[in-house]
């Protein structure tokens, strides 16, 4: 699906949630070692080319595109109509290009193939076929083996833990601006599996634990007067946010898939509400950060945030 950037042309934390306030003795249960051992080719080009993937209606997806420039400012390549699965479908498809990340946009005018749809972000790597052997040594699941589409090739994987990825190659490298703030791609996944996903992505990605609290503040998942333990990981593929919960999430939390990072959060949320968007956590301060979740036209969730300004 990632095709759609150039066919219109992963922070990373463990949290796990304990009830009552506390930590939970199996909260231990998981050791992380600050960076795995590499054994696999690092095939990561960098977050610019990364891109969260949304699907929309058709009859939203002018009215979300228009969304986020408004919100995040950026620029979007062209919209076209493609196909951009191994099997017959067509899509009305665009790459928006901010400076808090990228995201592309998917409105199917047919069934969505399976399973498609259910992947939450697509990477750049610079050789497929080494990119999936890599996947697969670090226990990944190859969901949709790799194809071609017309600029490249694409595959679908899935991490321990139920999480898809997309991963995507071009014939032409593709040539994106840096990023002002490099968005946080957001994980849930259960404590069964927590530690399995946790040594999967560190191999694949060459990355390394930012940081690890024990005792993060649970409101940062909608569970005030808990504590929980998150654990942020960064590589070049950019950071990710695992959150390792026991699935008791009130809405909207687990349904949001990335987290942006804005200079003034105040200005940011009072464009997202003139262009359509929704307040659906208000702001809250937590890990030195002010943060809000919104809800975009056309269906989409996410957080927002920014970091405190530290006092001279």
């Amino acid at each position: 699906m990632q095709r759609s950037r150039a066919l219109g042309a992963m922070f990373f934390g463990i949290v796990v949630l304990v009830a009552g306030g506390g930590l939970s003795s199996w909260q231990h249960s998981f050791p992380v070692a600050a960076q795995a051992i590499a054994t696999t080719p690092n095939v990561a080009v960098g977050p610019q080319y990364d891109t969260t993937h949304v699907y929309v209606a058709p009859q939203d997806f002018d009215r979300f595109v228009a969304s986020l420039i408004t919100t995040f400012g950026g620029t979007t390549t062209k919209q076209g109509v493609f196909t951009v699965t191994p099997t017959a479908s067509s899509t009305m498809s665009q790459l928006v290009l901010t400076p808090v990340g990228s995201i592309s946009v998917f409105g199917f005018k047919t069934p969505i193939p399976y399973p498609f749809g259910l992947e939450r972000t697509g990477y750049l790597v610079t050789d497929m076929d080494v990119a999936v052997r890599a996947a697969r040594a670090t226990g990944a699941d190859v969901l949709v083996a790799p194809f071609n589409d017309p600029i490249g090739r694409d595959a679908v994987i899935q991490w321990p833990g139920g999480v898809n990825t997309q991963l995507y190659w071009h014939t032409t490298a593709p040539s994106y601006a840096s990023l002002q703030s490099v968005p946080e791609n957001r994980v849930y996944v259960s404590t069964d599996k927590a530690n399995e996903f946790v040594r999967s992505f560190l191999e694949f990605s060459h990355g390394r634990v930012a940081s690890d609290d024990p005792h993060a503040p649970g409101v940062e998942i909608g569970r005030s007067g808990e504590t929980y333990r998150r654990i942020r990981i960064e590589s070049t593929f950019g950071k990710l946010v695992v959150f390792v919960t026991d699935g008791h999430l009130p809405y909207p939390y687990g349904r949001e898939f990335t987290g942006y990072e804005v200079s003034n959060l105040t200005d940011t949320l009072a464009k997202a509400k003139a262009a359509g968007g929704e307040i659906l956590v208000p702001p809250y301060t937590a890990d030195q950060r002010s943060c809000a979740v919104v809800q975009f036209p056309g269906g989409y969730i996410a957080e927002i945030h920014a970091m405190a300004t530290k006092p001279n």
